[in-house]
């Protein structure tokens, strides 16, 4: 997004003030935010803070899981979120019951901790999108105001 930038990136795990497996539009979007506001919080110099968090929701019988991105600075915030894609029954009647994406993906994929790798969208694609593609164009959507602050100051 900015070729002729260069940029020092910190990665830190702060809460996002919603539940372990946030189960609506809405829940994931505030819990990106309060993950950007909190980055904030633990690097007080950096120029931007980004906040990601991973969702599901309810949509015709079926589970659609997703991820929204959000990007803060001093004076500007961008917003996107990621592909959408329907889990399938074993996986969503998991979560149904009480069980975080990862936790049912380990479960029913028989693997350890792949929500820290290539997640839902990489076992459900053989790796074909894993979890860092999905978000990627998420984040690169999620700069667009920092690329055109004309059209977007507040």
């Amino acid at each position: 997004m900015f070729p002729e930038e260069s940029f020092r990136l910190n990665s830190v795990s702060v809460p996002s003030g919603v539940g372990r497996q946030p189960a609506s539009d809405d829940e994931t979007l505030q819990g990106a935010a309060t993950r950007a506001r909190n980055a904030s919080r633990e690097f007080v110099n950096a120029n931007y803070w980004v906040g990601i968090e991973g969702g599901i929701t309810e949509k015709d019988g079926d589970m659609a899981a997703f991820a929204w991105v959000v990007v803060l600075s001093e004076d500007q915030v961008g917003k996107s979120r990621t592909g959408t894609f329907f889990l399938p029954r074993d996986v969503a009647d998991l979560v149904r019951g009480g069980k975080e994406l990862g936790e049912a993906d380990d479960i029913v994929f028989g693997q350890i901790n792949s929500k820290q790798e290539s997640g839902a969208i990489g076992l459900l694609t053989r790796e074909v999108v894993d979890r860092t593609a999905l978000y990627e164009h998420a984040v690169l959507l999620a700069l667009v105001p920092f690329k055109n602050p004309e059209l977007y100051n507040r």
